[in-house]
C-alpha cells in the first residue's frame, strides 16, 4: 500500500445474520482526495462508514486509516479524523460556542481560537451564541461540521454533510470543502446528491447491494459514448427495434417514457424507427452527468443480480 493511501478498505464485509449490509467492498483514499461514496438508500453506505470509525464490527475484510487497522477494539488511527455522521449530537440548550467549548476540552493541544476559526469558517460566526435549539437544520449541519473540524483532523469522514441546506449553503460548504482538500485535508464524503458529488470530488465510487459497481475518476466515469434520448408512441416497439443497432444491451435504457441510446447517432435511430413505421415524437442529446452514470451502473447491477439468480435456479433444478 502507497504511503499516500489513507484509507484502505480491503474486502469489508457486515452481515447480520442472513441480511448482507455489505456484500464485499474495497476502495482506496489518497491524500488530499475528495472521494465521493455514493448509492441509493440501503446500499451499504453508512454500515461501511460505521466499521470505517470503528463503531461496526466487520464480519470480514480489512480496514486501515492512516495505516492502522481499525476496528471497535483498535481505533488509535482515528486521532486525526473528524466526522460528521447523520444528525450530529449537540446540547441543545446551549449554544453554538458552548457546544464548541465543551468539545474543545478534548483537544488541549489545539489553541481555543481555533472555536472562533471554525465557526467563521461554516458561516455561524453571527449566531454563535444562539440556542442550538432555534438552528434551523441546515444549521445544525454546519455547526456539526465546525465540531468535526475543531480537532484540525488531516481526514474528514462526511455522512450527507450538506443535509438540510439551501442552494446557497450547499455551494459555501462545497467551496469549504474544495478549500480543506487544497490545504491537504483528504475528504471522504457520503451522499445521494449526485449533482454536487460530480462538482466537488475527484474520484467517486457507486454502490448497490453491498458492492461497489463503479470506481474511478469523475472525469473517466462521464467519458462515455454521446446518448440520444427519444420518445415514441410504443415504448416497448422501440426498445426492441433499437435493441437491433446497439452492440450491447447496457447501451440502451429506459428512462420514465423516454429510450436512452448510447454510442449510436440520432440520424440512425430516427432512420431505422421510421424504416419500421414508428416515428418519434421527441428527439434530443443528452448531456451526460453522474447521475446518468449512476442510473446505468445501477441498472447492469440489478440485471446482472437477476441473471445470476436465474443460474442459480436452473443449477437447483438439475
Amino acid at each position: 500500500m502507497g504511503s499516500d493511501v489513507v484509507i484502505n478498505v480491503s474486502h469489508a464485509k457486515k452481515y447480520y445474520r442472513t441480511v448482507h449490509a455489505v456484500e464485499d467492498i474495497s476502495l482506496q483514499v489518497r491524500s488530499g482526495e475528495i472521494y465521493g461514496f455514493l448509492g441509493p438508500n440501503g446500499s451499504g453506505k453508512t454500515t461501511t462508514i460505521g466499521m470505517m470509525l470503528g463503531l461496526i464490527y466487520p464480519t470480514g475484510g480489512t480496514i486501515e486509516i492512516f495505516g492502522e487497522q481499525i476496528t471497535p477494539m483498535h481505533n488509535a488511527g482515528l486521532r486525526r479524523v473528524g466526522t460528521l455522521m447523520g444528525s450530529p449530537s449537540m446540547m441543545m440548550a446551549y449554544s453554538a460556542r458552548r457546544n464548541m467549548q465543551m468539545l474543545h476540552r478534548l483537544y488541549p493541544e489545539v489553541p481555543e481560537q481555533r472555536i472562533d476559526q471554525v465557526l467563521t469558517m461554516v458561516g455561524l460566526s453571527d449566531v454563535n451564541n444562539r440556542p442550538v435549539k432555534q438552528f434551523s437544520t441546515g444549521m445544525k449541519q454546519r455547526l456539526g461540521l465546525a465540531l468535526a473540524l475543531l480537532g484540525q483532523p488531516d481526514l474528514l469522514i462526511l455522512d450527507e454533510p450538506t443535509n438540510g441546506m439551501d442552494p446557497v449553503g450547499m455551494h459555501e460548504i462545497r467551496l469549504l470543502l474544495q478549500s480543506l482538500a487544497k490545504q491537504g485535508v483528504t475528504i471522504f464524503i457520503s451522499s445521494h446528491l449526485l449533482h454536487e458529488m460530480q462538482l466537488i470530488c475527484n474520484r467517486v465510487a457507486i454502490v448497490r447491494k453491498g458492492l461497489v459497481v463503479a470506481e474511478g475518476k469523475v472525469e473517466d466515469l462521464l467519458k462515455t459514448e454521446h446518448v440520444t434520448r427519444i420518445k415514441t408512441r410504443d415504448q416497448q416497439k422501440a426498445v426492441q427495434l433499437l435493441g437491433e443497432l446497439v452492440e450491447s444491451q447496457r447501451y440502451l435504457h429506459v428512462n420514465g417514457p423516454y429510450v436512452d441510446v448510447q454510442s449510436v447517432t440520432a440520424e440512425k435511430i430516427i432512420e431505422h424507427l421510421v424504416a419500421h413505421s414508428l416515428t418519434p415524437s421527441e428527439v434530443f442529446p443528452i448531456q451526460n452527468n453522474l447521475e446518468n452514470v449512476f442510473l446505468q451502473f445501477a441498472q447492469e447491477a440489478e440485471k446482472g443480480a437477476e441473471t445470476h439468480a436465474v443460474e442459480n435456479a436452473a443449477v437447483r433444478e438439475r
